[in-house]
């Protein structure tokens, strides 16, 4: 399950890398050819690959493809599609295509595969149905198994992860007529149907029931309370041949005392199914079309955490008769079922879950006779004792234990929980797989369960990805990466391929919300996170590789944000609940001067430097964190903010943030946030990350997911901010990565980029030598005019002049400031100031200038005992 994400805000300007926040980089048709090249080279050079956790998240629906083998996809809430490749035995992403203003079609609400022509797939997509998701939802459609996609907008939204979501599957595609497909909506918008193979949709009007269903109806965020809508559609193929509609349709609705309706003329209307039990939502239907039952698990919520009654039904389509196979009896039932299964190849075979089985375990119930009689994967012998018919290996992926030692009858690891995704393989009775909170496990030995033999459960979740990144640091010596992780907590990761053994417990929060190392002292690392009852920070000493739990002020609800001071020593705390706080590491002081929820860092020179922002307020301490006060304010407000400190550089700050209906963009500070300077040309910017300096260059090299040249993608810069290149592509976009940016400072050009349910995605660049090319030769002249003069202040025009026989194809402005003035605001050129040395690079749309010809470039700037111009320019 995701978060609801808070977009932060951006700051306003101040000596840096500027343009002017009105005129803005300039006009926006001005994107020369050589940008657009330089950019595709870069992404080209690119490869992108998954961090390895291997699984992390909630698989809600797995579907085998039922003419051909070894053809299987799983569908997850928050992290897109995966197809099985059989060769690896390993899934491969599908969606990783999704762009950031479509972010909420990474949630897959249905999944199907067509069995008449195999190469075409279908993914009914959509986050939220509330408006934490903006967009409506969409049904995409593949003809080359989800390698590539087309997409069809449908006029409402769709909730991959929203309650009910492990029902379904609410896409099906007639196995007889494969052009017609049916899709079941929440929200009320009932049934529809497509008929051209997914490319139009039309609403069924003779399904006349929407569904009731609202896990909690008073819900004002629109949550719990949406309707659950129609949860599942599923065709009893023998009522239709081959190029003709099926004539036999059943669906759920999420209505308890209307759960399942059936039509037998190929969907034109549609009725009640008689004698139907009442009281349950019906989560799956699942047909064994040779023997005639329509088998049916019942859960009295939508799942899929909760559920404390079930039953499971048997429907005879050629009598019409409902006969009651619950495993257990109803009384001792402490949780629903979902996970639901047949076996194609042994009729009468069936198997299902006690998805919300929480404690101890869930369970899962087989039956080989139609469910006459049920066996159980686990059963006490004398309680709190119990024998299980199966073993578990997670050798492949060992933080499935959780470090725990549970007491009896508790087991780790666990067989699993929310396990409503539960199949047998159509092709191989031995083969199946099911979806938890966390992994999909599965067997190769199943058919063992009846002959009383152990069977090994393993993973099965190589190459599925599926964590939300909420922060990441690549410290300078030790692991190279330390990730702050949703519902899992976080790792230490000393090698990028491998699955870690653990993640970080002493304490095991159940999502870490931030983590810093001391810059100078990288074995010192602190992180805060969410964890019922605390505590909710911790310290390690050996570069994250074990932890102690901190102690907390009171108050605290939540981890928020933390930082260590360069040299280890000191520590800032801004958790939720409660104000700022500063501290050693034992006991923890109130901060002041600055607000409760701000964001915190420290500067990574100066060990008793930290900054904070909230609410559009750049605030500093130079005492530890004792005392903050307020620095550069009108700052932006509203939307994302995350801000850096750029290692090596005392004071010099990198802030990224604000919102598309506000202002929003990337700032620079390089006198500790007294003032920041926006970057012209970044029209939108969320994270901001430094990595390795590019081979011939000093500065480190800059990463941040943004909106540059009007468009959206990953960048990176290698001459601190006065140009950038985009290095992914379209068919790496990840939908929102708005969450955390690193680079790698031992390594050049490897970036870390955090998703919102894809997990930690890392490139790396096949560049050897310098990245960015340097200008053309040319000579230049400069000629330096102060417009206007105040107090305190003044305006500087700047004209760069070529005085050579061929054009400029890029030029920069060099020079020393003579009494310590400071560049505030600049347009028409990305200027960089450190100290005195000010340098000023052209820009995009002004980088050409004609034999003869000239641009200029302007300024504002601060003087306090003089104002004399340079002595003298370069230009090159």
């Amino acid at each position: 399950m995701r978060s609801t994400r808070h977009l932060l805000a951006g700051l306003a300007l101040a000596a840096g890398l500027l343009a002017s926040p009105l005129t803005g980089a300039g006009p926006a048709t001005a994107a020369p050819t050589e940008a657009t090249a330089e950019a595709a080279a870069a992404a080209s050079s690119y490869t992108w690959k998954n961090v390895r956790v291997d699984g992390g998240g909630f698989v809600p629906g797995i579907v085998f493809n039922r003419t051909e083998k070894n053809l299987v996809y799983a569908r997850t809430d928050i992290g897109g599609a995966y197809r099985w490749n059989q060769t690896t035995a390993s899934w491969t992403p599908l969606l990783d295509s999704v762009d950031w203003d479509h972010w909420g079609h990474t949630g897959v609400v249905g999944l199907a595969s067509d069995g008449v022509d195999p190469d075409k797939v279908y993914a009914a997509v959509g986050t939220y149905t509330n408006d934490w998701d903006p967009g409506n939802g969409a049904v995409l459609r593949s003809a080359d198994r989800g390698a590539t996609w087309q997409r069809t907008d449908l006029p409402f939204k769709l909730g991959g992860n929203m309650p009910g979501r492990g029902m379904g599957e609410r896409l099906a595609v007639d196995p007889n007529r494969n052009s017609v497909l049916y899709l079941g909506t929440p929200s009320g918008n009932g049934l529809w149907r497509s008929t051209d193979s997914g490319v139009t949709w039309s609403k069924v009007t003779s399904f006349t029931n929407p569904g009731n269903h609202q896990q909690d109806p008073t819900d004002t965020s629109g949550y719990n309370s949406d309707e659950q809508g129609i949860v599942w559609v599923t065709f009893d193929e023998s009522t239709g041949t081959a190029g003709s509609a099926t004539r036999t349709i059943y669906a759920g609705v999420g209505d308890k005392d209307n759960a399942v309706y059936r039509s037998t003329d190929a969907g034109a209307t549609w009725t009640r199914l008689a004698g139907q039990p009442t009281g349950y939502l019906a989560h799956k239907g699942v047909l064994d079309a040779e023997n005639g039952y329509l088998y049916l698990a019942y859960s009295d919520t939508a799942g899929p955490y909760d559920g404390g009654k079930g039953q499971v039904w048997r429907y005879a389509t050629a009598t019409g008769t409902w006969t009651n196979i619950s495993p257990v009896a109803e009384a001792d039932t402490y949780y629903g079922f979902s996970g639901l299964t047949v076996d194609r190849q042994r009729p009468g075979t069936v198997m299902v879950s006690g998805y919300s089985s929480w404690y101890p375990d869930t369970q899962i119930f087989r039956s080989t006779d139609s469910g006459g009689s049920w066996t159980r994967a686990w059963d006490y012998t004398s309680y709190p004792n119990r024998a299980n018919r199966y073993t578990m290996d997670v050798s492949s992926v060992p933080w499935l234990t959780w470090g725990a030692n549970p007491a009896p009858p508790e087991q780790t690891p666990k067989l699993g929980w929310m396990t409503e995704a539960l199949e047998i393989d159509p092709f191989d009775s031995n083969r199946m797989m099911y979806g938890t909170g966390a992994t999909i496990y599965g067997t190769q030995e199943l058919t063992r369960w009846d002959t009383g033999t152990d069977f090994t459960i393993r993973p099965m979740v190589k190459g599925l990805e599926e964590t939300a990144v909420l922060d990441l640091a690549s410290p300078p010596s030790g692991a190279p990466l330390i990730s702050a992780l949703g519902d899992i907590g976080g790792f230490r990761h000393t090698d990028l391929t491998t699955v870690p053994s653990m993640m970080f417990t002493g304490p095991n929060f159940t999502s870490t919300t931030s983590v810093d190392f001391a810059e100078t002292k990288p074995d010192t690392v602190v992180r805060a996170g969410h964890l019922d009852g605390g505590p909710r920070v911790a310290f390690s000493t050996d570069n994250g590789a074990n932890w102690r739990a901190g102690q907390e002020p009171s108050g605290v609800t939540g981890g928020g944000t933390v930082a260590v001071s360069a040299d280890g020593g000191r520590y800032v705390w801004s958790p939720e609940g409660t104000g700022v706080h500063t501290g050693t590491g034992g006991a923890w002081t109130a901060s002041t001067g600055i607000p409760a929820g701000a964001t915190v860092e420290s500067d990574r020179v100066d060990p008793k430097t930290f900054y904070g922002f909230k609410d559009g307020t750049f605030y500093a301490s130079t005492d530890g964190g004792a005392t903050f006060t307020a620095r550069a304010t009108g700052l932006p407000a509203k939307g994302n903010a995350r801000f850096k400190a750029l290692p090596g550089a005392k004071g010099d700050i990198w802030f990224a943030g604000g919102a598309p209906d506000s202002t929003y963009g990337l700032w620079h500070s390089t006198d500790g946030g007294a003032t920041f300077a926006r970057l012209g040309g970044v029209e939108q910017a969320d994270t901001i990350g430094f990595g390795k300096a590019a081979p011939g260059a000093t500065h480190p090299a800059l990463y941040t997911s943004a909106k540059i040249g009007g468009v959206r993608g990953v960048f990176r810069s290698t001459d601190a901010g006065a140009s950038w290149v985009r290095i992914n592509d379209d068919a790496h976009q990840w939908g929102w990565t708005g969450g955390a940016i690193t680079g790698d400072p031992r390594v050049y050009g490897r970036v870390y980029v955090s998703t919102n349910g894809r997990g930690i995605i890392y490139g790396d660049t096949a560049e050897t030598g310098p990245v960015d090319p340097p200008p053309a030769p040319g000579v230049c002249s400069v000629t330096y005019t102060v417009t206007s003069q105040w107090t305190g202040g003044f305006t500087a025009q700047v004209t760069v002049r070529n005085t050579g026989t061929a054009p400029l194809n890029g030029w920069t402005v060099r020079w020393t400031q003579p009494a310590g003035q400071r560049v505030t605001q600049a347009w028409n050129a990305a200027v960089t100031q450190t100290g005195a040395e000010v340098a000023a690079a052209s820009l995009p749309y002004n980088a050409t200038v004609a034999p003869g010809g000239s641009t200029a470039f302007g300024f504002n700037g601060s003087w306090t005992g003089g104002n004399p111009p340079p002595a003298a320019f370069s230009c090159v």
